[in-house]
């Protein structure tokens, strides 16, 4: 019997903004792994642009210096797959930006993930408990970018079939390796509380970021947004499936 992978890195994820969009599933077509399938919600096809801090990162339990608090933005989408143990719901990226080539080589070495390095910054407002907003900003090609949430009220715990526990309830995720097989890995964390947004606004070269195929659904008001308070996460070390 083969032994469970081991953990990879830990961290806290916090303050994540999360704008989600409807698409067409012939355009994430080409990025489903093998041995996945698209997921839906009410049957609709969903990606998500999330932006969230790392905070005390460790990789194989060391942390390392000058990179264990930054930023990530990310587009992901949803799919699952059938184990021996039922359906596994997890997420594919479609890209990951962070602040730091060390972190982004890493990614793509380790699970071959889609990352870039680029210049980012954060700004909160309000105090952990009662936050107000919550702003990241990130340069690509010359321009800046930004994704900003406000929230009202208080974080309310996830409601069972809503929206929002679609989108954090994934806790697997799935990469193309280079030979075309798949790497899975397994995240672990609690469910998160969520505030609604009153206003987001998101504003990126779409096209340039992330392929002309995008733009007209990343371009349209989100279909849902909100703020999830974030907790420990630790992300398991990836087992290739073959093809």
């Amino acid at each position: 019997m083969q032994s469970a992978p081991g953990i990879f890195l830990t961290a806290e994820w916090r303050n994540l903004a999360m704008l989600n969009y409807e698409i067409e599933p012939s355009v994430l077509a080409p990025f489903v792994p093998a041995s996945t399938e698209l997921d839906s919600w009410q049957g609709k096809t969903y990606v998500s642009v999330v932006a969230f801090l790392f905070r005390r990162t460790r990789v194989s339990g060391v942390p390392v210096p000058f990179h264990q608090n930054f930023e990530e933005v990310n587009l992901r989408f949803y799919v699952r797959r059938l184990s021996d143990e039922g359906w596994r719901r997890g997420v594919v990226f479609i890209k990951e930006l962070v602040p730091r080539r060390a972190i982004a080589f890493v990614a793509r070495r380790f699970y071959n993930e889609n990352y870039l390095a680029v210049p980012m910054r954060h700004r909160l407002e309000g105090n952990p408990c009662e936050l107000k907003s919550v702003s990241y900003f990130w340069r690509y090609g010359g321009q800046e970018s930004f994704l900003k949430l406000a929230v009202d009220g208080p974080a309310k715990p996830l409601a069972d079939g809503s929206n929002e526990e679609f989108i954090t309830e994934h806790y697997w995720g799935y990469a193309r390796q280079r030979n075309n097989s798949m790497m899975e890995y397994r995240v672990d964390h609690p469910r998160w509380k969520v505030w609604a947004a009153k206003s987001a606004e998101f504003h990126c070269q779409v096209a340039d970021l992330y392929g002309d195929k995008f733009a007209p659904f990343l371009s349209a008001p989100p279909i849902s947004a909100f703020l999830a308070d974030g907790s420990d996460v630790k992300v398991y070390k990836g087992v290739r499936l073959s093809k």
